[in-house]
């Protein structure tokens, strides 16, 4: 049985009929959908049951040390902004944050506001031929003022799965500390965050099959115990004066406010769903998925593909444009058909820069999609480039 199989039964929400036709659904790079595992987990807890073990599971699954390593977030953003916020108690003028061009804004702009605020610079990794990180010039970057590294995992515009382990390594020899935005990475491979030596890294459980509205931020507890929280309140104080008050510990001292409890559950869910099914496993079928895509699409006059076009490169997402067609015009024509993508310029308004384009068409992949879907996609692109 293939996963897509396996799997396609737990997604009510593909039985829709969109259009006259059955949904597709290739946009799990902004959001995935949730299986009934997860929809009836967080539904149990409000109605008769507490979880406790949601942080023990996520341990397991990102290959954290300690639980005490692992801090519930709101998501992605949130968790990029509770290491700024409590790094920028730290930098002084002058000092550097080191990221890419390919990075989401949501690992640029806290960089920039904390810099602005401390005097410190941002630099930027360029992109170059297929869409990978210019290796060279990283090293060159890197110098006795670069306190942080922070870089995606994986590129939710070109897919590329960048070399962490070894950017990682290279930094620590610089001074520096790394963080990873794992936010495309987490949903479909295999982490070992401790094997891979990042201080932080930080992904979103709604885009891996779980809810909205919780993420998580691993710290290497070395680390994290010689930071200040750089937001308070709630949970992570042990004691309050007027005017000085005792932090908590691990990891509560970086959790401020109600924690996101019922999210909580359905992460664990989630987690639990993805270890039934094999990362290794989903790795493999994402990765098919993908190959898919780019042969179809690729083989159509008039499209242009964008990232890495060897599949063993890329993570689960392929984005490409339409000779002709303006990508929210693409999006809206083949929305007509039954099938959802992304258009824009997918929150990386550096990296459209650096290719020459306004934007692009994107389709992502999850362990529910199939290659049935992805020759109506490519069907559905051929009619476009027809219908001009």
């Amino acid at each position: 049985m293939t996963l897509d199989e396996q799997t396609r039964a737990d997604f009510p929400i593909l039985r829709r009929i969109v259009h006259g036709q059955p949904l597709v659904y290739l946009d799990s790079a902004a959001s995935s959908q949730k299986p009934r595992q997860v929809l009836e987990a967080m539904q149990s807890y409000y109605e008769q049951t507490h979880d406790e073990a949601a942080r023990d599971a996520v341990r397991v699954f990102m290959g954290a040390r300690v639980r005490e390593e692992v801090i519930f977030t709101r998501g992605t953003t949130d968790g990029i902004n509770i290491v700024a916020r409590a790094l920028a108690l730290t930098l002084e003028p002058g000092d550097e944050i080191l990221v890419t061009e390919m990075e989401h804004h949501s690992n640029l702009i806290p960089w920039q506001m904390v810099c602005r605020e401390r005097g410190a610079v941002v630099k930027a990794v360029p992109v170059v031929g297929e869409g990978v990180l210019d290796q060279d010039a990283f090293g060159h970057l890197l110098s006795p003022r670069t306190r942080l590294v922070a870089l995606a995992h994986v590129s939710n515009v070109l897919g590329t799965i960048n070399p962490v382990t070894d950017m990682t390594r290279r930094a620590h020899e610089a001074g520096a500390l790394v963080l990873l935005d794992g936010a495309q990475a987490a949903p479909h491979l295999a982490l070992d965050v401790a094997a891979m030596g990042c201080d932080f890294y930080v992904f979103s459980g709604h885009k891996m099959l779980g809810p909205t509205g919780i993420g998580v931020l691993y710290g290497r507890r070395e680390v994290l115990e010689r930071l200040e929280p750089g937001l308070g309140g709630s949970e992570m104080i042990k004691e309050v004066w007027i005017d000085h008050a005792q932090w908590n510990d691990l990891p509560w001292r970086f959790e401020p406010g109600t924690p996101p409890i019922a999210e909580a559950v359905g992460l664990h869910a989630a987690v639990v769903y993805l270890d039934k099914l094999g990362m290794a496993r989903v790795e493999a079928h994402e990765r098919a998925l993908c190959r898919i895509a780019m042969d179809a699409l690729e083989r159509i006059p008039g499209v242009t593909l964008y990232g890495p076009r060897n599949a063993e490169l890329k993570g689960a997402v392929v984005a490409f444009n339409v000779e002709g067609i303006h990508p929210h015009d693409g999006a809206a024509l083949l929305d007509e058909r039954g099938i959802g993508v992304r258009a824009g310029h997918h929150c990386a308004q550096p990296l459209m820069r650096r290719l020459g384009i306004v934007g692009t068409l994107r389709a992502s992949f999850s362990v529910y999609n199939t290659a049935a879907e992805i020759a109506r996609l490519s069907e559905a692109v051929q009619s476009l480039r027809g219908a001009l």
